[in-house]
């Protein structure tokens, strides 16, 4: 059994979805991000960077002890590992797929997050940061676009892989981040393909109601670090 520390969000679906297409028993443990549940010591003693979402293996390969892991790539990985599943073996199929995961941790994410913190949640509405992680969303979509259109079906070639699961949930906000999806075929008919799967809808699905508490001022300052006034 996987325990699942999560909240429904990009990056939660991830691996919601990745348990889901695997056909992993897991427990859903829900973190409020809202409330601060991210920074109690239980849940940092998982996650040490208070993101989520993060697994506890209780049943690990080896026997041994429960595995807890941190930070989507990492999890997604493990769990391909664990059941052989949406990860080539061959070396060079096997590296597409880990480059796309790489850019997606270290660039589609990030910068996403950036697009859509300054444009909807930033306390403060600045021009210039509100039109650098535009551009640079567009850019990342483009780029995206073009691989979809070379390898035709999927990110990292013919099949349905864990780049695919690390992608698609970041474009799920694209409505939200101001991305239409008309300018971008290939991503267009990617995007269907990946959420019409059953499994994905029931990744997408997973905590629906668990966060109950207000986006206030309050929870802004919880999730984003804004100081009190005064303080």
């Amino acid at each position: 059994m996987i325990d699942l520390h999560y909240a429904p969000t990009p990056n939660g679906w991830k691996i919601s979805i990745m348990l889901e297409e695997c056909r992993l028993p897991y427990t859903v443990i829900p973190v409020s991000l809202r409330r601060g549940e991210q920074f109690k010591p239980e849940f940092l003693a998982i996650s040490p960077n208070n993101r989520i979402p993060a697994i506890v293996d209780r049943d690990p390969a080896d026997g041994g002890e429960p595995v807890a892991i941190f930070e989507t790539g990492a999890i997604l990985l493990y769990l391909a590992e664990k059941t052989g599943k949406f990860m080539p073996q061959a070396l060079r199929e096997r590296y597409k797929v880990t480059q796309w995961l790489m850019w997606q941790m270290g660039g589609l994410g990030p910068m996403l997050g950036q697009n859509g913190h300054f444009k909807l949640y930033a306390p403060e509405k600045i021009p210039y940061a509100i039109d650098r992680y535009a551009r640079e969303a567009a850019r990342l979509y483009g780029v995206l676009d073009g691989q979809l259109g070379r390898t035709g079906r999927f990110v990292a070639g013919d099949d349905y892989t864990i780049a695919d699961m690390a992608c698609f949930p970041w474009t799920m906000t694209h409505k939200a981040q101001g991305i239409t999806l008309d300018d971008y075929p290939n991503i267009k008919r990617w995007y269907a393909e990946v959420r019409a799967r059953p499994e994905v809808q029931k990744g997408l699905a997973v905590g629906k109601e668990t966060e109950k508490v207000p986006m206030d001022d309050e929870a802004r300052r919880i999730m984003f670090g804004i100081k009190k006034p005064g303080a």
